[in-house]
């Protein structure tokens, strides 16, 4: 049987100095474009318009949320989910899933669900930066893959959503987009570096174009 992907990441998880991976970075950040519904426009606009139309409410829906200061939990992401997917019900998935045509196999376990809630609550912890916290809560979603589909859609939702409770919005999101391994240390503390430089470049393009 292929090796847990879920129980790599874990232990690498922990093995990550978080608050060293990212620097800090400026915050609010008001993006001169809105780099999230290009990303939602240009992945659906030939391809799947009704799909590009539910991913745009699902990230209306969560920009309402983080007004609104909630929490990242599982039941939040459910919400989202249901827009993203066009679907009444989204319960957490029900027995191992896969990624990677295969390769990844992340396990079940009774407890699966109740450690995913303990790391999305990870997500508000002031002693570690914005950049890995958004990073790290990406790579939850991406490795726990709570629903049976639409997981990496809801990580790029879930990054998205940690920066914008702090007022950060990116006018990219596309290098975010790159394929990632549940056993990779260095690649899971490069996207948190990624993570604050997109953060970075957006501030100063959108300084830049102020009149």
């Amino acid at each position: 049987m292929t090796a847990d992907a879920l129980a790599a990441w874990r232990h690498v998880r922990n093995q990550i100095d978080w608050a060293s991976a990212a620097s800090e970075t400026p915050a609010p950040v008001a993006a001169a474009v809105d780099g999230l519904a290009t990303w939602c426009d240009e992945g659906g606009r030939h391809s799947n318009p009704a799909r590009r139309d539910q991913l745009l409410a699902a990230v209306t829906q969560s920009r309402a949320d983080a007004s609104r200061k909630r929490p990242l939990t599982f039941v939040l992401l459910a919400e989202w989910q249901r827009l993203v997917l066009g679907t009444p019900e989204v319960p957490f998935r029900q027995g191992d899933a896969f990624a990677k045509g295969g390769r990844e196999r992340y396990a079940l376990t009774p407890h699966t669900q109740r450690d995913f809630e303990h790391c999305l609550r990870e997500s508000a912890d002031p002693r570690v930066p914005l950049a890995s916290r958004a990073a790290r809560s990406y790579l939850d979603v991406a490795f726990f893959h709570p629903f049976p589909d639409g997981n990496g859609r809801l990580a790029m939702l879930t990054l998205a959503y940690v920066l914008e409770l702090e007022g950060v919005r990116l006018d990219q999101v596309g290098p975010l987009q790159i394929t990632r391994y549940a056993d990779d240390a260095a690649g899971a503390a490069d996207l948190a570096a990624l993570v604050s430089v997109l953060i970075r470049s957006t501030h100063r393009r959108a300084t830049q174009a102020r009149p």
